[in-house]
């Protein structure tokens, strides 16, 4: 061969070769009082995967113009709202039109579980959950980071109406506040969980879309002191009536008349239970790298 021809041949047998390595993008949403780029979370989340992942297009979402209002919006703003701006932020992006994986921290991994729902172009293909809470909470036990006041404020609306018009449209944590004593309230008030869980009616769309993931991965925090009860990580919850005893997901109503689903995707395997030792969204990069890095590859 001649030699001009066999050095062609070699560079495009390695173009051919980077190309079929590049990473899927990835989309990070944080969680409650946190923001897109906070050098000592999100940020620092961005910074690691892409140092482990070289080439990889990572998009932290930012719902609002700046930091400030990303944060606010974590705690006021309507989460269906967000989720739509969620969406057509990523539609509008040209580098996740071939798909994306999408990892959300707390209540991101919700927010985001409803964007696979009900955003299915561009395509999320594998959901990492990381002490997301998909049967909702029922207590507030302890803020994270410095919102302890606005958390204290919070805890009082839910106690007093978490279920009323007022709060359930200005106050995010509402919409994902699940009374197992109240359930009929919450089934008929809750804005968002009561909707993305199919509690009042069954949306074969939503349905359709999230088994469409390749994977759904949950990881739960062993020690967790701000989500009770620690089994909605895991998409379990109290058993209905009271709230002592919990359900796992494959005991409870959801899972057995599959109205998301989920158990169907359970025994196609693409349903993943993770659990970390630590106390909320506390880990090590090591744990990371080795945990849940292999799905972002």
């Amino acid at each position: 061969m001649d030699s001009g021809l066999f050095v062609g041949f070699l560079l495009l047998l390695s173009i051919a070769a980077r190309g079929s390595s590049v990473s899927t993008p990835l989309v990070l949403w944080h969680g409650m009082g946190d923001n897109c780029c906070n050098p000592l979370s999100m940020g620092s989340i961005k910074k690691m995967v892409e140092e482990e992942v070289p080439g990889i297009y990572v998009l932290s979402l930012m719902i609002g113009k700046n930091v400030v209002q990303d944060t606010e919006n974590s705690f006021f703003m309507d989460v269906n709202e967000q989720v739509a701006f969620a969406c057509d932020k990523l539609g509008q992006d040209p580098k996740l039109k071939a798909g994306y994986n999408a990892m959300g921290f707390s209540q991101g991994a919700q927010f985001l579980r409803a964007v696979a729902q009900r955003c299915p172009y561009p395509p999320m293909n594998t959901l990492i959950s990381v002490g997301g809470q998909h049967q909702g909470v029922y207590g507030l036990p302890r803020c994270p980071g410095e919102s302890s006041y606005i958390c204290d404020w919070i805890r009082k609306k839910l106690n007093s109406g978490a279920y009323t018009d007022a709060v359930q449209k200005h106050l995010v944590q509402a919409q994902y506040w699940h009374d197992p004593l109240n359930d009929d309230l919450y089934i008929q008030h809750s804005l968002f969980l009561a909707d993305i869980n199919q509690e009042r009616v069954v949306n074969d769309t939503y349905k359709k879309n999230l088994m469409s993931l390749k994977k759904f991965v949950m990881v739960k925090f062993l020690q967790d002191s701000v989500v009770d009860p620690v089994v909605s990580e895991w998409f379990g919850f109290f058993k209905t009536g009271q709230a002592e005893k919990a359900e796992t997901l494959q005991e409870s109503t959801l899972y057995k008349e599959d109205r998301l689903g989920l158990a169907e995707m359970d025994k196609a395997g693409k349903l993943v239970f993770l659990a970390s030792e630590g106390d909320h969204l506390q880990f090590s990069r090591a744990w990371f790298n080795a945990t849940l890095l292999p799905y972002l590859r």
